[in-house]
């Protein structure tokens, strides 16, 4: 058995015992990438959204404008951090103003890919 593979089955068992106590925790895997997941009682769906984005946010912070889907992921994933802080709350009307500048700055990025001569 692999190292991750037995890591996990190990993480299941520390869970089940948890559980006993009353504990909700919940684990996702993704197995063909060794990936896990674990998720407390207090997280929600807008919760896990936002951590899943700082990913996202995290790869487009880090690659390099020159890549050709550079400026579509970090322009949509601007606009996905501001409507997740938002999402029990009111846009106000600079921060709309931000979300279409973004929106725009996602169709340049479009036009750019369709027509490379731009």
């Amino acid at each position: 058995m692999d190292s991750f593979k037995s890591f996990f089955n190990e993480l299941l068992t520390l869970v089940e015992k948890y559980e006993k106590k009353q504990v909700m925790i919940k684990v996702e895997n993704e197995p063909d990438y060794e990936f896990v997941k674990i998720f407390g009682e207090k997280i929600d769906s807008i919760l896990r959204a936002k951590t899943g984005l700082n990913d996202v946010s995290e790869l487009a912070y880090t690659t390099a404008e020159h890549h050709p889907y550079w400026a579509l992921l970090y322009n949509s994933s601007e606009i996905s951090k501001t409507v997740l802080e938002k999402w029990n709350d009111t846009i106000s009307p600079e921060e709309m103003n931000e979300i279409k500048w973004h929106i725009k700055e996602i169709e340049n990025s479009c036009k750019k890919l369709e027509d490379p001569s731009q």
